[in-house]
Formats: C-alpha cells, sequence, structure tokens
C-alpha cells in the first residue's frame, strides 16, 4: 500500500471520529441544558472547548514523548501557535454564525471549506487547477452541504460569520500541510493542542460570548461534576482532539490538501449514519444517499487525476 493510499485511509478515520464528536458534542449541549437552566449555549460550546483541549494536550504531553521536545523549539511553537490560532477563531466565528442560522444552513457553509482549500492551493501555487480537482470539490461540496436537504440560504451576518469559518478550516488544512513539512508532526500537535487550550479559556475568562448566569467558575464546575456531560466531554477530548489531532498531524502532508478536505467532508456523512443508527434522527432521507454518492464520487474523481497534479 502506498504512502498516500495509507495516509487516505487514517485521514478516513479522522473524519468518523469527527462525525462521532457530532453525537458526542449534541449529548453534552443537552446534558448542560439539563444542568444550567439559562445558560447561553455559545458559552457551553466554548467551556466545551476549552476542556476538550485540556484533555486533549493532557493526554498528548502524556502519551506522545516526542511532542514534549518541542516546547522547548521557537519554531516548532510558530507553526503550532499559528495552528492552534486558526483553529479556535474557526471555532468561536461558527458558534457565533451558528446563533443566527439553522445547523443545516451551518453545515452547508462550512461545507465551502472544501472550496476555499482548492482556491488557496491554486493560489499559493501548492495545488494545480484541473477539470478532475474542480468537478470533484463542486460533488464534494454539494454532497457534505445538502446531505440534510436542501439548505435555505438568505446572507445576513450569520452567514456570513459561518462562511468565514470555512475559509478558516481550510486555511487550517494548507497551513498544517506547510507545518508539518518543516517541523515535526507530533512536536507541532502538542504547541497547537496547548494554544487551543489556552486561547479557549481566555475566552471564557474574558467573557466576550456575553455570560449569563451565577458564576461561570461554579456552574463550570458544577457541569463537570455530572457524568452525562463529562463522559460525552472525555470521549471528544481523547478521541476529538488527541487521536484525531495527532493522525491528522502526522498524515495529512502525504496527501494534498484537497484530497485531504474531500476526505474531511465525509465527516457529516458518518455524523448522520451515527445519528441514524442511535435514532437521533428520524427516518434516513434520499438526501443522505445522494449526499453521500456525491461525496463518494467526487473523491474518486480526485483520486483519478494524475498524479504528476499534486
Amino acid at each position: 500500500m502506498r504512502d498516500s493510499q495509507r495516509a487516505t485511509l487514517i485521514l478516513f478515520s479522522v473524519a468518523f471520529i469527527w462525525g462521532m464528536t457530532f453525537i458526542w458534542m449534541k449529548q453534552a449541549l443537552a446534558a448542560a441544558d439539563s444542568h444550567l437552566i439559562g445558560v447561553d449555549g455559545r458559552w457551553v460550546a466554548m467551556h466545551f472547548v476549552a476542556f476538550r483541549f485540556l484533555i486533549g494536550s493532557v493526554f498528548t504531553i502524556v502519551l506522545l514523548r516526542s511532542s514534549r521536545s518541542g516546547f522547548n523549539d521557537p519554531e516548532v511553537w510558530r507553526g503550532g501557535f499559528s495552528l492552534g490560532l486558526i483553529l479556535i477563531l474557526g471555532f468561536l466565528i461558527q458558534m457565533v454564525g451558528l446563533t443566527n442560522v439553522t445547523p443545516a444552513v451551518s453545515a452547508f457553509l462550512t461545507s465551502l471549506y472544501v472550496v476555499f482549500t482548492a482556491i488557496i492551493g491554486v493560489a499559493i501555487g501548492r495545488q494545480r487547477f484541473t477539470p478532475f480537482m474542480l468537478l470533484g470539490v463542486v460533488l464534494a461540496t454539494f454532497g457534505a452541504g445538502w446531505i440534510s436537504g436542501p439548505p435555505r440560504v438568505e446572507f445576513g451576518v450569520g452567514e456570513w460569520l459561518t462562511v468565514l469559518s470555512g475559509f478558516l478550516f481550510a486555511l487550517h488544512i494548507i497551513v498544517t500541510d506547510s507545518v508539518t513539512r518543516v517541523v515535526d508532526p507530533i512536536q507541532s500537535t502538542g504547541t497547537m493542542m496547548v494554544t487551543v487550550m489556552l486561547l479557549a479559556f481566555l475566552i471564557l475568562l474574558t467573557d466576550p460570548l456575553g455570560y449569563e448566569g451565577n458564576s461561570p467558575l461554579g456552574d463550570s464546575l458544577a457541569l463537570l461534576v455530572h457524568f452525562d456531560y463529562l463522559i460525552p466531554l472525555s470521549l471528544c477530548g481523547f478521541f476529538g482532539s488527541f487521536t484525531a489531532l495527532a493522525l491528522l498531524m502526522r498524515y495529512q502532508k502525504e496527501i494534498s490538501p484537497v484530497r485531504a478536505a474531500l476526505v474531511y467532508a465525509f465527516e457529516p456523512v458518518w455524523a448522520a449514519i451515527i445519528s441514524l443508527g442511535l435514532g437521533l434522527e428520524g427516518d434516513p432521507t434520499f438526501w443522505l444517499f445522494i449526499g453521500a454518492g456525491s461525496l463518494l464520487l467526487g473523491n474518486i474523481i480526485i483520486e483519478l487525476e494524475p498524479r504528476s497534479t499534486t
């Protein structure tokens, strides 16, 4: 098996894990809503992100010995900080945008990161524009965005913010490709994790999301003692942050950024399939099969593209 084929399969597992994080996040938000009446969901989401990356950072530092040596290297810190900053901004902007758009519209607009990855790659000379790439990107974007049916998009502030988050996630893919070719991927994983964790806690402390409750510290601790919140948080921290991002940082450099974006676009497919299996989505619609089929076809087309173009 070629390195690129192995990397593609591993990154498919990353997309699957990210599909699972959708379920865990949904379970955690439901638990928080039952324990903290009236607290803004955006604050809960950022609380979840902060502690998710705290868990991910601890496992990275403890289990990946080489990650610890990266904390003494300024170049590793520059790479990890840039990746962490892009990632936390993407999370934050997507959350704020989600307060003004439906989940279906948010999923569709966020999936534009496939298009943005191709555009950025062509603009900086990392990817050559080809008909194969164009067709694959269009099919993948359609599949990821329409997996739950046609989204009704009327552009306002929330929609533009969600588009911006999609651009940031595309930028993260491109910058990951660049950083991991210069510094050790595992070392930069550690600094990226810690950066996201520190920035997330900084956001919680400075309260830009408009916390409304009795006490941020008290509510934070109250959430962590409830197992229906703590268990999905722990699963997301270990698998969604530590496992998925360590694999991403190690193997994404083996394939082109556009191929990576197409693989990651399967996240909503896995989320929909898992949700259906757990009875969280009701009965499947034909859009699930159309969306999944379009994504699969887009990946096949990109894989058939002549290797000299990547």
